[in-house]
């Protein structure tokens, strides 16, 4: 008969029941089974707070939940995806905003002039305009603003291709203001001319044409070509032009814009007949612009050199309001201009004359 305890069918491997059968430590007896307390959740019990099969931990008591190694790498991997957006966003910002642009206070400076008239050699020649052009220099020069064009801007290190393309505009501008406008050739106005100019220099401009001197800053040529409408009409509306514009960066707030062109008129005598023999006058203006933070957007210049060389014209040691052109048929005075004494005190006269070469002149 199996011990108390044994299983009915008997022990495992025929082993005799006994202590040292290592299982017998977890057989529940009778007993046991008795006394255990079955309980049941109702399904609303089971569907409360006592629901829970188990017992609900916190997070933080769980090593593979609560460890500080998994979250503090999180919180790297953000952070690095944090400084690489910024560094990404602060290169796209150096490079598409403007360059750095330093305060400027300067005023401008005045315009300092130098206007040469070119005698001429013999008598000044004279026909048609069709015909003096097409037997001058100035026979393939494009006409009024075609023959200014602009360069390829490129940016400069303190200034952007948008303010280097309003510099060369602003420059080209004033050239046509100045030396292509029917009506500021004749002489009927000048404030389109005046609008273009840094505001520190409206008084030098004033004073140019209210009380014109020979002292290289107060000779209305050195800002505009203008003709006595009382003695020049223009035989061609349209005018010859032909030169170059440049640009350089002179300091970190300013840019300066060099011209050089040289401008062809037909001209005949005020109030005579058509049919009049007209004359070509030609004017080589260089000037040399300069432009700031402030005139940029204003669409103004400062204007710091100009030197002109005009002619066939007498020679004077006056400073006249408007250039005096010899018409067809004319001639320098045999004087010429007067000599010009180093000795003498006060402010020095230009007193300075050329002569035109004649292959200047249109040709027989």
């Amino acid at each position: 008969m199996a011990a108390r305890g044994d299983p009915p069918e008997g022990t495992p491997d025929g082993n005799p029941g006994g202590d040292e059968d290592e299982y017998r430590s977890v057989v529940f007896d009778e007993s046991f089974i008795r006394a255990a307390r079955l309980q049941e959740f109702s399904a609303r019990e089971r569907m409360g707070d006592r629901s829970h099969a188990v017992r609900r931990r916190d997070p933080a008591d769980r090593p593979d939940l609560g460890s500080s190694t998994p979250r503090r790498g999180s919180v790297q991997v953000l952070l690095l995806v944090l400084v690489i957006a910024v560094a990404f966003g602060t290169a796209v910002y150096v490079e598409v905003r403007p360059p750095y642009r330093p305060p400027l206070t300067r005023s401008a400076e005045p315009l300092r002039m130098m206007v040469i008239p070119l005698a001429p050699a013999g008598a000044v020649p004279g026909d048609n305009p069709d015909s003096l052009l097409r037997r001058s220099p100035a026979a393939k020069f494009p006409t009024g603003a075609s023959g200014i064009p602009l360069p390829p801007s490129r940016r400069t290190p303190h200034f952007t291709e948008n303010e280097v393309m309003t510099a060369l505009t602003t420059a080209k501008d004033y050239l046509v203001a100045s030396s292509v406008d029917p009506d500021v050739l004749t002489g009927a106005e000048r404030r389109s001319v005046r609008t273009l100019l840094d505001p520190d220099q409206l008084a030098q401009f004033d004073q140019s044409f209210a009380d014109p001197a020979d002292d290289g800053r107060h000779a209305p040529a050195g800002w505009l070509v203008r003709f006595d409408p009382a003695k020049v009409t223009l035989a061609e509306p349209a005018v010859r032009v032909r030169g170059t514009l440049r640009y350089a960066e002179s300091a970190a707030g300013t840019i300066d814009v060099l011209s050089d062109h040289t401008f062809v008129y037909a001209l005949r005598p005020a109030g005579q007949p058509a049919e009049r023999d007209a004359s070509l006058f030609t004017v080589r203006r260089t000037l040399h612009f300069r432009f700031d933070r402030e005139d940029l957007p204003r669409h103004r210049a400062e204007l710091l050199i100009s030197q002109v060389q005009a002619g066939p014209q007498v020679c004077s040691n006056g400073s006249p309001s408007t250039l005096r052109p010899l018409l067809a048929g004319g001639r320098a005075t045999p004087a010429g201009p007067a000599g010009t004494d180093p000795y003498a005190t006060g402010p020095p006269t230009a007193g300075l004359c050329g002569v035109l070469d004649s292959r200047a002149q249109p040709g027989g």
